[in-house]
């Protein structure tokens, strides 16, 4: 810290001035103190990338500060009224990854394929027209979501995040301006310096068309149009009604969903969507589930065990296998507990969490419950009740579906006796 001294500091002297006497104040020393780069004043929270405050509640406040003239309209045309509240303008999509420990499995070919994707739209290549979408596609519960927030965590980024009920209004086309609103806002984070990215879960069930049965909505239609647009013009995204050519920052874009065959065709060419399919191989599933079964002291033989008993299924199968073990220590705390006491134990009790003491995981264990499972899957594939109600009355008899399971072989070998 610098001190500049004033040198010419009055000191207390008597003099005359028209006859009278007067006697001159004593001052002290003028210093003026020069500010170090990284000295913290009274208006720091006002500098860039450090404003906490409220410009509409500090409109608000203003009210019977300024004359009326200078007001504007009365009532809620008057300057002194918010045009929005807090609620409305502060973030509600953009999330973090905190929850996420470490130890779970990345694929090194999915965290390679988004890595560069979103690598390249943050970079100025010369010629080369970048996608500014990455499609990820593949099969239910193979953890496409998932994979993506370990990426995001990987890179440092807090995307902003899109669902796909959010793509569908009962407004004719509020989904397309809250797609131009959240991709601003993830363009405004990449300005204040952090790599930001809009991410948008299950695509194809928002904005794609299931069959001759689904209808085709209005939004649907500016839904992709309005993706097309953001894909042609990244740095030009405009809200609706506001004719400004504004330069901003380009944001890519992840996308996930199951089939993209249903989404319109010049949405997914390769000017716009990069497209990689997401199918596990057997070294990225063995991988996931050792993330799954980590704290149950399994080893890498049993969990490869487990996962050639069930090639067939997907990686959330493991994780609802894991569930399904617990299911006898709740069975018990049930019975210790009772079960008209089971409101005033779970919610909001005094003695605090339910914990349990980890159940051994043998893999005997959990290939008794995977059995299960599949014994519910087959069921379902089975029994499909909707296709025989909707052929026909269905009435209860001997071939009626409310038969018990086993006692219709039953009925028949006794017929045939």
């Amino acid at each position: 810290m610098q001190v500049l001294s004033n040198k010419n500091a009055t000191a207390g002297v008597s003099r005359k001035v028209a006859g009278t006497r007067v006697r001159a104040v004593n001052r002290a020393p003028l210093h003026v103190v020069a500010a170090s780069k990284n000295q913290t004043g009274r208006w720091k929270a006002m500098d860039a990338g450090q404003d906490t405050s409220d410009d509409q509640m500090d409109i608000a406040r203003g009210r019977g500060m300024v004359e009326d003239l200078f007001q504007g309209g009365q009532g809620q045309d008057g300057t002194a009224n918010p045009i929005m509240t807090s609620s409305e303008y502060l973030s509600q999509a953009r999330t973090t990854f905190n929850n996420i420990e470490d130890g779970f499995y990345i694929s090194p070919a999915f965290l390679d394929k988004m890595t560069i994707h979103i690598a390249k739209n943050f970079m100025d290549l010369p010629k080369i027209k970048v996608p500014l979408i990455l499609g990820i596609w593949g099969g239910k519960g193979q953890g496409k979501t998932f994979q993506c927030s370990l990426a995001y965590k990987k890179l440092g980024i807090a995307p902003i995040v899109m669902s796909a009920g959010e793509l569908e209004s009962g407004n004719a086309g509020e989904p397309a301006k809250l797609i131009r609103q959240r991709y601003r806002e993830a363009s405004d984070l990449v300005r204040k310096g952090r790599m930001c990215s809009l991410f948008i879960n299950d695509l194809d069930a928002g904005a794609g068309r299931m069959g001759g049965s689904t209808q085709y909505t209005v939004n649907n239609q500016m839904v992709n149009a309005t993706l097309m647009n953001i894909a042609d013009n990244p740095t030009n995204v405009q809200l609706p009604g506001v004719y400004k050519l504004e330069e901003i920052p380009r944001v890519p874009i992840v996308c996930t969903g199951n089939d993209f065959s249903t989404l319109y065709a010049p949405l997914i060419r390769d000017g716009r969507m990069d497209k990689y399919y997401w199918n596990p191989t057997r070294e990225d599933r063995v991988g996931v589930c050792m993330g799954i079964f980590q704290e149950d002291q399994c080893s890498r033989a049993d969990v490869e065990a487990l996962v050639d008993m069930f090639p067939g299924q997907s990686i959330d199968f493991f994780g609802a296998l894991r569930a399904r073990v617990y299911d006898e220590q709740v069975r018990l705390f049930i019975t210790s507990t009772g079960i008209e006491n089971l409101s005033k134990r779970l919610v909001n009790s005094k003695e605090g969490k339910v914990t349990f003491v980890k159940p051994v995981m043998t893999v005997d264990v959990l290939m008794k419950f995977g059995r299960g499972l599949t014994a519910e899957q087959e069921n379902v594939k089975r029994v499909q009740l909707a296709e025989e109600y909707m052929s026909g009355a269905s009435l209860a008899g001997e071939t009626g579906s409310s038969m018990p399971l086993g006692e219709g072989a039953k009925k028949k070998v006794s017929l045939i006796k």
